[in-house]
């Protein structure tokens, strides 16, 4: 007992923990210091764990934003921020796929610029190649590099490290579909499981207003916070027990949706004409010759897409307040009119990109003739028998080349989606800053409460942006086939609009009048975000079974399909008995009940 005594006073002098009297020590009994020497540890041990999970908290990028956004704003504009971020995540995977097999290599062990036709800027552009209106139009000497699918050159292996890019290639576009399919798949099977059961309802109120607040919060600024989130929980319940209790004229209400759904479709209709006629224009434009016309001309398919993507959603907006449904039932019919006006728009925009590639094939064959002309005027009028190349003497740049579609395709989509972007971070600066600019030093002198009346401050707007981010998305999973630098430029984007629509979410906007709770899942936008991934397979899957690669430009330039690099490496890098087996498994018999065996689990 006398230890025990020198070593408690000992911990008391060092620690000032604990300090017993003599008496106390006396009567200490030696399961007393079994439950101190274990106690304290154990304290320690649990007050990491807390530390620790802080600090994963911490570790998870812009969490505190969102948190920030949600106290104010509600936790359906904190989703768009969750869905911002999640898809950010799925964009980093691919652009490691992407660049690590496929741009990188190409770079560091393929032949270099100016080797080949292919990696040359023909003679006639090289005077502008370099021009900032050129590169921004994705020409010049953007377009002969490894942004785009025709620099790549066909050798079966490149470099000391005997690469296989064309596989390579081919298989990274192949598995970033895949990827996105599993994950989004995974995804929508968590939230399902995330849901739940149990009633949340009962005693909504009493709940929050007794248990809301957390007491273990010592900073002021988190304390608004939690103080700004129950408010707005406490808006939230209310308008869900208005519009549970609520009593319509249901013929009054009937009609209003029907002409609100009318003046929807006409609204469609008139914008699938309008594409239609600007793709119509773009394609006797092309005919004629690019060089004659202005910038607009040039880029007007793009223009007018994302204008109409701009101001449709408002217009939707407006039409939906005759409908007079729940907030979050509201938002859906919303999304889903913005989705099918951004589905019309992408798939007229794929029938134009469709009669272009006819176009470029069919030029294909002229060009084939005309080289076939030119090598044999360089051999004194005969053609060599077995002839795949010119001279050696010949200078790249010099050589006819083919007009290359698949690089065509990449550019249209990477303008597109520069485009899109460009539209977007405008429409921020000018609809909500210089808005609420306006409205803030303008109110004072004004013969109308400019705050409450119009123009007011801006609502953020949830379903635009979504449909946004989804559609975008499609574009890089359609497109990045025939341009692998479209990851890469959309992890930039999505980047950049994180930090940029939650500065002017916080600084430029207002919450929405009608506050309302978002579902406990993601699953309505992981719903669309499915149905938009299997939708732009489509095309890219067209494309590689069914058109012939460019007979001079690619990785696969020389095959009659692109997916015989797989048949190449089975015949050449594995053994014959390998190759009836895939042979076999690859039997549409065999895929198609595999398939729908997935779909069922």
């Amino acid at each position: 007992l006398e230890t025990i005594k020198k070593i408690l006073n000992e911990w008391h002098e060092r620690k000032g923990l604990f300090y017993y009297s003599s008496w106390e020590t006396e009567h200490l009994g030696i399961e007393m210091m079994v439950v101190f020497f274990i106690c304290d540890p154990l304290q320690k041990w649990m007050k990491f764990q807390r530390d620790f999970e802080n600090f994963k908290t911490a570790c998870i990028p812009w969490e505190m934003k969102i948190k920030e956004i949600e106290s104010h704003f509600g936790s359906s504009v904190a989703s768009y921020f969750i869905f911002l971020r999640w898809m950010y995540g799925i964009n980093m995977i691919l652009f490691g796929l992407t660049c690590g097999l496929v741009m990188v290599p190409e770079a560091l062990m393929g032949k270099p610029y100016g080797s080949l036709p292919r990696k040359t800027v023909p003679r006639a552009e090289e005077a502008t190649a370099m021009n900032f209106a050129t590169l921004w139009d994705f020409s010049g000497f953007a377009q002969y590099s490894v942004l785009f699918y025709g620099y790549y050159n066909n050798q079966r292996t490149i470099g000391w490290l005997k690469f296989r890019m064309p596989l390579s290639y081919f298989l990274v576009g192949v598995g970033t579909i895949g990827y996105s399919f599993m994950i989004v798949i995974r995804t929508m099977a968590r939230n399902a499981n995330d849901d739940g059961g149990g009633d949340d309802t009962s005693f909504n109120f009493s709940w929050k207003m007794f248990t809301s607040w957390d007491y273990l919060i010592g900073n002021p600024e988190t304390a608004d916070n939690k103080f700004a989130s129950i408010t707005t929980s406490f808006k939230e319940a209310i308008v869900e027990e208005q519009e549970s209790r609520k009593e319509e004229n249901i013929h009054l209400t009937r009609f209003l949706r029907v002409l609100a759904n009318f003046l929807a479709l006409c609204t469609l209709a008139g914008s699938g004409y309008l594409i239609f006629f600007v793709v119509r224009r773009s394609q006797k434009f092309a005919l004629e010759g690019l060089e004659n016309y202005g910038w607009w001309e040039r880029n007007e398919v793009n223009m007018v897409m994302s204008l109409l993507g701009m101001f449709c959603p408002t217009l939707f907006d407006v039409i939906s307040s005759l409908e007079n449904y729940h907030p979050r039932i509201a938002l859906r019919w919303q999304l889903g009119r913005i989705f099918a006006l951004f589905l019309g728009n992408l798939y007229t925009f794929i029938i134009a990109l469709m009669d272009e590639i006819n176009l470029k094939l069919e030029e294909e064959k002229i060009v084939k003739y005309n080289m076939t002309i030119w090598e044999a005027s360089l051999y004194n009028g005969t053609i060599p028998e077995n002839s795949t190349a010119p001279p050696i003497q010949v200078d790249p740049a010099d050589v006819p080349r083919g007009p290359c579609w698949e690089t065509m395709v990449g550019q249209e989509f990477v303008r597109l989606t520069v485009s899109d972007t460009m539209t977007t971070y405008i429409t921020i600066l000018i609809g909500d800053f210089l808005r609420a600019v306006f409205v803030r030093f303008f109110n004072y002198c004004w013969c109308w409460d400019l705050e409450y009346g119009f123009p007011s401050y801006s609502e953020f707007d949830i379903s635009g942006n979504v449909l946004g981010l989804i559609f975008n998305q499609g574009m890089i999973w359609m497109g990045s086939f025939y341009a692998p630098c479209l990851p890469a430029i959309n992890v930039f984007r999505l980047h950049t609009s994180m930090y940029l629509q939650c500065w002017a979410v916080m600084c430029c906007n207002v919450p929405q009048e009608r506050v309302f709770k978002a579902s406990r899942s993601n699953n309505f936008y992981m719903a669309m975000l499915l149905f938009i991934l299997f939708l732009s397979t489509l095309p890219a899957v067209y494309t590689i079974v069914s058109i012939p690669p460019s007979f001079d430009c690619g990785p696969f330039s020389g095959k009659t399909r692109m997916f015989e690099v797989i048949s190449e490496t089975l015949e050449h890098d594995f053994p014959s008995w390998f190759g009836k087996v895939f042979g076999y498994a690859s039997n549409p018999g065999l895929i198609l009940p595999f398939i729908l065996l997935m779909v069922y689990v």
